[in-house]
């Protein structure tokens, strides 16, 4: 006669006890364990090329800027294209992960920092320069994906003129003690195109045209504001995560 597995409380229960002995017998005797218990990391979607992640505040999706403020861009067939001033978004934002999709004009008109010209500020001080630097030679700290006026990126990923960009940034706000003292400053890593182009950098402080970097104290968030620089470039697909900070967990006394 054929016997069936018994699913009893105290099967169930003894059978958990033996493989956690078989887990236990299979670790390596000199395995460290850190003791630390950690808080569950929550599940998130991480979306698509078409979708966001599904815990991202998505800041433009192609149909309406009501998430920004100022300017008076055109937003048609899923993008949005500067004109009338630069838009800032109405939330302020502090250490975050930053994605967005640009392209500069596909007819190039002009030359150096005249072609394609726009910018994106982090906490409205920070900026990573967009630019079409499709064979186009400008200052080299002021070429697309530099961190303006402090570093040029470590590559050109530039496509060429009309096509879609991206740029996926991770930006860690800086710190000031309660005297307005910079203790800790803001660092960027940022790929574009998918490319690394910086890793971790250290800014020196507000990016400037006209004076050297520096730290002012400000606020724990402040707006993101993309720069009109009398270009038509254009914008889609602009969400941000918030949640990017260590995770944290306890260790019992």
């Amino acid at each position: 006669m054929k016997s069936w597995p018994c699913f009893c409380g105290n099967c169930v229960f003894a059978a958990s006890l033996v493989l956690a002995w078989i887990a236990a017998k299979s670790r390596p005797a000199d395995e460290y364990l850190s003791g630390i218990v950690w808080p569950e990391p929550p599940i998130v979607n991480p979306g698509d090329a078409q979708k966001p992640p599904s815990d991202a505040i998505v800041l433009f999706d192609g149909t309406d800027l009501s998430a920004f403020e100022g300017g008076n861009w055109k937003v048609e067939n899923g993008y949005a294209e500067v004109r009338g001033g630069g838009i800032k978004t109405k939330q302020g934002f502090g250490s975050c992960q930053l994605h967005l999709e640009f392209a500069t004009p596909a007819e190039v008109v002009g030359k150096g920092q005249g072609r394609g010209n726009s910018g994106v500020f982090l906490m409205e001080r920070y900026e990573l320069q967009i630019l079409d630097s499709y064979e186009n030679k400008t200052y080299f700290d002021g070429q697309c994906g530099a961190i303006y006026k402090q570093s040029p990126p470590t590559v050109n990923a530039s496509r060429k003129p009309g096509e879609w960009q991206t740029y996926d940034i991770i930006f860690e706000a800086p710190q000031f003690d309660g005297e307005g003292k910079l203790v800790k400053p803001a660092y960027i890593t940022v790929l574009h195109n998918g490319v690394v182009i910086h890793n971790h950098f250290a800014l020196q402080g507000g990016t400037f045209f006209d004076q050297p970097p520096h730290y002012t104290a400000h606020p724990d968030k402040l707006p993101i504001y993309i720069q009109d620089h009398g270009n038509p470039v254009r914008f889609r697909n602009i969400w941000i995560r918030e949640n990017i900070g260590p995770i944290v967990g306890t260790k019992p006394k």
